[in-house]
């Protein structure tokens, strides 16, 4: 899988711009504020119809502009492929795949499959448990279209359950209707539960041997899934806490508090690992990330690096660049001084300053 090219128009600072790419490694460099990062973010838009930094489209459309368009041309497995991605300022985005015009979300995960490294991402195991199920439902949405539909349809149940607990303090009478809700919420938590199962014993099975690998055998890195309840007493949980979810007005159990333990030598390190052996937690979890989709799609994905080699100290910096070989590779940096002394191949070099995108070689 390789993206070919991307058109922008309007989106954030950048009135017009048009890029071609190379199918190994892309450098954009240039100043912090320049617009690197909203060439990643663009590209993330368009696999995943949101921004990983804003929560509104009209936050990516460039000042005084009524709408932004995206462009990405792509090549998956050989065969050519287009996605135009609308943004509008007071309506609802809209897309099409080769031309033709989606109406679901879901239509469009998986058609380019990513994977967004940030500084950010170097604190999802220290950070709360949010983030780390973030991680797995953005994952899971992009490899598997059953996966998004039963979490989408679980978060409206969700809101719907939490909307009548608040609604019962007044109406007592309602209480009887939780049942239908608590049904549904059974229905898709169970799905949910079930495949985040499966993908973190994937993942188990990959993450292990790149950690060993990253710390010279010194650790042994396992994943373990810390489910807010068993998918096999689901409802009898939903029972047990009604009165505290009454109480509390809010769904107190379910995968929507489900959490992920990182153990490095039978250390949860969330709590007592020092940063290094988080970040090189995080590293691992990204490298294992790339690899596990690898084998689930049967291709490779686009590995997009926000600024993260800036963050890293040089032997991991180097495990990853030396780890990123047949991968089409976007970074972003403020100069060209890390890649010097490297192993790693650069395809096509970009400086980027005040919204203009200049090719380099």
């Amino acid at each position: 899988m390789i993206i070919e090219s991307l058109e922008l128009l309007n989106y954030r600072n950048y009135e017009s711009l048009n890029l071609t790419f190379s199918k190994g490694t892309n450098i954009f460099y240039g100043d912090n504020a320049q617009g690197k990062t909203n060439i990643l973010e663009a590209l993330y838009v368009s696999a995943t119809t949101k921004s990983h930094r804003v929560s509104t489209d009209k936050e990516l459309i460039r000042f005084d502009q009524p709408e932004a368009h995206i462009r990405v041309q792509l090549r998956k497995k050989d065969v050519p492929h287009k996605i135009d991605m609308h943004l509008k300022r007071t309506k609802t985005k809209g897309a099409a795949i080769d031309g033709i015009p989606i109406h679901k979300s879901s239509e469009l995960f998986g058609m380019l499959n990513i994977i967004f490294f940030s500084p950010e991402d170097l604190g999802i195991i220290k950070n709360g448990p949010g983030e780390r199920r973030r991680f797995l439902d953005l994952e899971l949405c992009q490899l598997d279209r059953i996966y998004f539909h039963n979490l989408a349809r679980y978060n409206k149940v969700l809101k719907q359950r939490n909307h009548l607990l608040k609604q019962i303090n007044f109406r007592s009478d309602l209480e009887e209707t939780l049942e239908i809700w608590d049904d549904q919420l059974i229905k898709y938590g169970t799905e949910i539960i079930n495949r985040r199962e499966e993908f973190l014993k994937m993942l188990n099975g990959i993450i292990g041997d790149i950690h060993s690998r990253l710390t010279g055998g010194r650790e042994q890195l396992s994943i373990f899934y810390e489910e807010s309840v068993r998918a096999d007493q689901f409802m009898a949980q939903l029972c047990a806490k009604r009165a505290v979810d009454k109480k509390q007005c809010s769904t107190t159990t379910g995968p929507h508090r489900d959490d992920i333990r990182f153990q490095v030598n039978d250390i949860d390190i969330r709590k007592f690992g020092s940063q290094g052996q988080q970040r090189t937690a995080a590293l691992s979890l990204k490298l294992a990330e790339i690899e596990l989709v690898k084998k689930v799609i049967g291709d490779t994905p686009i590995l997009l690096l926000d600024d993260v080699l800036s963050e890293l100290d040089t032997n991991r910096k180097n495990f990853l660049l030396g780890s990123i070989c047949g991968v089409q590779t976007m970074i972003t940096c403020t100069g060209l001084d890390e890649f010097i002394h490297g192993q790693l191949a650069i395809n096509q070099i970009y400086e980027v300053c005040k919204g203009t995108v200049v090719q380099k070689n």
